[in-house]
């Protein structure tokens, strides 16, 4: 078995590591766990384990859920949490509403769920996950500093192609393995 997710790899640029690296700073007195740049990207689905031969299953449903789809360009803006203000999770940049996106996530989930990838009923939110919160010491003072980088435009990127990945959970953080890209 393989743990797997479908994603768009984002490569981070000028602003965007400039606020994510201030953002980090800002809240180095808490618990958090950093997503590195590196590793950023849009979950369009996660599958989770999933046995080998249905590999090709998926292959197969994204190449058909995307074949008329071509390349777009996405606006990464703003920082929210999932969670509440008095018990945060995870830290994300937003997504700007892309009909593109939403299409094509939708779209997937519909098709993999017809092949018995079970859709898990919350509805898409496309972000990037840039920390996943362990614990919070002033949650008045974090509050707030995330109201600081509410409102930020960070970059636009160019999407042109979706991503199977592995995802291998270890000690240090996840690590990703592609096991297919998919042209737009």
């Amino acid at each position: 078995m393989k743990r797997l997710f479908i994603a768009i790899k984002i490569i981070p640029e000028g602003n965007t590591l400039e606020k994510y690296h201030e953002l980090r700073q800002a809240l180095n007195y808490n618990k958090i766990r950093w997503v590195e740049p590196d590793k950023l990207h849009v979950t369009i689905k996660f599958l989770g384990d999933t046995y080998e031969d249905r590999i090709p299953i998926v292959s197969s449903v994204i190449r058909s859920t995307i074949k008329a789809s071509g390349s777009f360009n996405i606006e990464l803006k703003n920082v929210g949490i999932f969670g509440s203000r008095y018990r945060p999770r995870v830290i994300w940049f937003g997504i700007s509403d892309n009909e593109m996106l939403s299409t094509i996530a939708n779209d997937l989930i519909i098709n993999l769920d017809i092949e018995g990838f079970k859709n898990d009923r919350q509805n898409f939110v496309p972000h990037l996950t840039v920390g996943r919160i362990k614990h919070i010491e002033d949650k008045v003072l974090f509050n707030n500093e995330i109201k600081k980088f509410h409102d930020l435009f960070f970059q636009e990127s160019f999407v042109e192609r979706l991503i199977l990945y592995e995802s291998i959970l270890t000690s240090k953080g996840p690590v990703y393995n592609e096991i297919e890209s998919f042209n737009l």
